[in-house]
């Protein structure tokens, strides 16, 4: 039916385009094309987040008026575990597909905004496509397949039920889980120093179903049992590293499995607890190299 109509538009345009002037065919056409500039309807999965943060806020509006808008919009999108969205750039925001391009080209600020995305909707690849009538389609590859998603939500579960006890308070089961993944999880340095990929290291899935992982799977593990836990919090990284930071007693604290997961000569497993819940002021005095982030994009992080 859709195409029909679009075919007697375009019979209508060419008779009248032989009838009338040019800048009225052209009005014509601008008014049909701004009437059908809709924008794909969200569709939030089981995993989709509620939560806003001072850098990325949830939105319904998808008639961005600012950069701000547009990265509203992609955490929104993001978010929501969807695969592909497409929305307008209204005309009155005549810099939207400039910000569109600068946003779809920073590869740093689209992983920032990963990082306060659910585990399992968060990205391995993003693309933007645009044209010229303002159309921005969003397409998504997910780091997860559903394979592992179950695979790890069994995990979890079993996990769970083995050491987590009913009457633990919130910083007995973080605690709990804290210790729990670094126990069972090697530090994977044949990936991190050779890049030998064995195991899906990077991932929560290497961490919780192999047994090794470099920090992106021990922040993926720890953030998806703290999301189970309702407790808010999202991935911080630096340029070569990634750990979490967790609202906790009514302020922001930073939680690093990987650092509390030292390899030692030996070869034995311990735990430490250096960054276990501690401030930021705390996270300087310890260590400035491998924990040194974008402020902007981690506000929280202050």
């Amino acid at each position: 039916m859709k195409k029909l109509l679009f075919l007697l538009f375009l019979i209508v345009i060419l008779f009248l385009s032989f009838q009338y002037n040019e800048e009225i065919v052209q009005f014509i056409v601008d008014h049909y094309v701004e009437l059908n500039k809709k924008s794909t309807v969200l569709e939030n999965n089981t995993y989709a987040s509620s939560n806003n943060y001072e850098f990325v806020q949830i939105t319904d509006n998808f008639e961005p008026e600012s950069r701000n808008d547009l990265i509203n919009i992609y955490y929104t999108v993001l978010n929501s575990g969807m695969e592909e969205f497409s929305f307008y750039c209204p005309n009155s925001y005549t810099d939207c597909l400039i910000d569109v391009e600068d946003i779809s080209d920073n590869q740093t600020l689209l992983s920032g905004i990963n990082n306060y995305v659910p585990v399992f909707n968060s990205f391995k690849t993003i693309d933007t496509e645009y044209d010229t009538l303002g159309k921005v389609t969003i397409h998504i590859h997910h780091t997860y397949t559903e394979e592992q998603e179950q695979a790890i939500l069994s995990a979890m579960d079993q996990i769970e039920k083995e050491v987590i006890l009913p009457t633990m308070t919130i910083d007995d089961k973080i605690k709990t889980i804290h210790d729990y993944i670094i126990n069972h999880t090697k530090y994977d340095k044949d990936y991190s120093d050779n890049q030998v990929k064995q195991y899906q290291s990077t991932t929560a899935y290497g961490a919780l179903i192999e047994h090794y992982a470099i920090c992106g799977g021990y922040a993926d593990a720890m953030k998806l049992f703290l999301d189970r836990f309702g407790i808010k919090n999202y991935k911080v990284a630096s340029e070569n590293h990634i750990w979490n930071l967790v609202y906790y007693n009514d302020q922001w604290v930073h939680l690093d499995l990987t650092w509390d997961d030292p390899i030692t000569d030996s070869g034995n497993d311990i735990i430490e607890y250096d960054y276990y819940l501690i401030t930021t002021d705390e996270l300087h005095e310890l260590e400035t190299d491998q924990h040194i982030y974008n402020v902007s994009f981690y506000p929280e992080a202050k």
